[in-house]
This record gives C-alpha cells, sequence and structure tokens, in this order.
C-alpha cells in the first residue's frame, strides 16, 4: 500500500508540474484573423486576453503597432462595457493609400473596462476578444509582431512584448504574432491562366460552331439536290403515265 501511495504522489506531482509548466503556453494575449489576412489587403483580427489571475480582474489592455510597417486604417469594434481609444502617430515617410498621402498611421489601441453594467472587465475563469479592422497590410512581410500590455484591477501588469525567434522556445511574455497569407495579386494570376484556359475553350467552340455550320450548309446543299432529283423523277413518272394511257386509247 505504501509503494503505491508513493506512486499515486509521484503521478500527481508529475501531472501538476506538466500543468503548471505547459500553462504559459495557451494562457497568453494572442492574435488570430477571422478568415485570412492577406498581404496588401484588409483583415478582421482578434486579439484574444484570458485572465490569468484568481483573485483579480484584467481591466485595461494596450496593444502597441509595429512602427517599422504602419497600417493607416484600424477600426475597433465596439464591445459593451469597453472604451476603445485609437492613437495616431505623424509618420517619417508618407503613405499612399487608394490614391491619397497618409501622413499619420496608428500606433496603439487601447482597451479599458468602464465598469458600466454588469462589465467589470474580464473576469478569474474568463477571457476576452476584442476585434480590429486593418489595412492594408504589408507586402513585403510574412508577420506582423504587436506588443500587448494587460493590466489588471490589482495594479499588477504583464507585458507581452518578446518576440518568437525561429528555431527558439516560446519566450515567458510572446508578442501577439499575426500571420500573414499570400497577397491577392496570386489569385489574379490564377485568374489570368483561367482567363487563357477560357479563350482556348472559346476558340474550340467557335472551331466546332464553325465545323457544325459547315456541315449543316452540306446537309442542306444534299437535301437541295435530293429535292431536285425527287422532282424530275416524279415529273417523269408522270409523263410516263399520260404517255401509257394515250397508247391503250389508240389500240
Amino acid at each position: 500500500m505504501k509503494k503505491m501511495s508513493r506512486a499515486a504522489l509521484v503521478g500527481a506531482a508529475a501531472v501538476s508540474s506538466v500543468v503548471l509548466v505547459s500553462a504559459p503556453a495557451f494562457a497568453h494575449v494572442s492574435v488570430q484573423p477571422e478568415g485570412a489576412a492577406a498581404k496588401g489587403g484588409y483583415a478582421v483580427v482578434d486579439f484574444k486576453v484570458p485572465n490569468e489571475r484568481d483573485d483579480a480582474a484584467t481591466t485595461k489592455l494596450e496593444v502597441n503597432f509595429p512602427t517599422e510597417h504602419p497600417l493607416a486604417s484600424v477600426m475597433p469594434e465596439p464591445i459593451p462595457g469597453w472604451k476603445a481609444e485609437v492613437t495616431k502617430t505623424k509618420l517619417d515617410k508618407p503613405l499612399e493609400m487608394h490614391g491619397e498621402k497618409i501622413t499619420e498611421a496608428v500606433s496603439k489601441v487601447t482597451w479599458t473596462a468602464t465598469g458600466s453594467g454588469d462589465s467589470k472587465g474580464v473576469q478569474p475563469g474568463f477571457f476576452q476578444k476584442f476585434p480590429l479592422s486593418i489595412g492594408a497590410l504589408p507586402t513585403d512581410v510574412d508577420q506582423l509582431v504587436f506588443k500587448a500590455i494587460q493590466t489588471y484591477d490589482n495594479k499588477e501588469v504583464v507585458r507581452w512584448i518578446e518576440p518568437q525567434e525561429k528555431g527558439q522556445e516560446e519566450p515567458e511574455n510572446p508578442a501577439p504574432t499575426l500571420e500573414l497569407t499570400a497577397a491577392a495579386d496570386d489569385e489574379h494570376g490564377a485568374s489570368g491562366a483561367s482567363a487563357d484556359d477560357a479563350d482556348g475553350a472559346d476558340k474550340k467552340e467557335a472551331a466546332a460552331a464553325s465545323s457544325t455550320s459547315s456541315d449543316s450548309s452540306d446537309s442542306d446543299t444534299t437535301a437541295r439536290v435530293l429535292g431536285i432529283v425527287g422532282i424530275v423523277v416524279g415529273g417523269a413518272g408522270v409523263a410516263f403515265g399520260v404517255l401509257a394511257g394515250r397508247r391503250r386509247t389508240n389500240s
């Protein structure tokens, strides 16, 4: 019994250590697109904020945007019980969007719990999504790294600002990273290939139509010839009948 108890204790300790070690791997601020986040396009992304504390609520989230890849258009979706504030900064080099020059871009979005109604922030055991419409996404990178700062109502601040290095283990406080998909221009290229195929198909259809028209013309000519032959044969038959009748009468 003692051996079994010791084994059980060891197993329980092992399971607890696994839970404690793996907890930070999924309980952090992250960002995911709703659909695809294509290079050069626009996307709706959700910043997912879990509450990691048992005795405090998350009442503030600050998301800082990468300055090396500025985004001119950033619009938060209204969330009941939260106030969103968009901060813009002047660009060293203006951007061009839809034929217009953009001299400033969004550098930060801050959500603060208002405490109105039943909402008092993200409570223990819950998470909250903070949606944003962003664009135009850069075309020369494969991902965007944001730096997020999570604040609890007990004044504790957690900084999710460490970038993930390739080939390295995930840092303790990883920064939310948005993976970008292939640009929509690739799809246009595919459409171009389809257009060539369609053009070839049109040519084949035209050739088939021409062949059908030619066959139809030949059929019409044959029918006319047969009709004329029928008329001639019919006329000859009538003439033969008339002559045969006269011969009978004369005899």
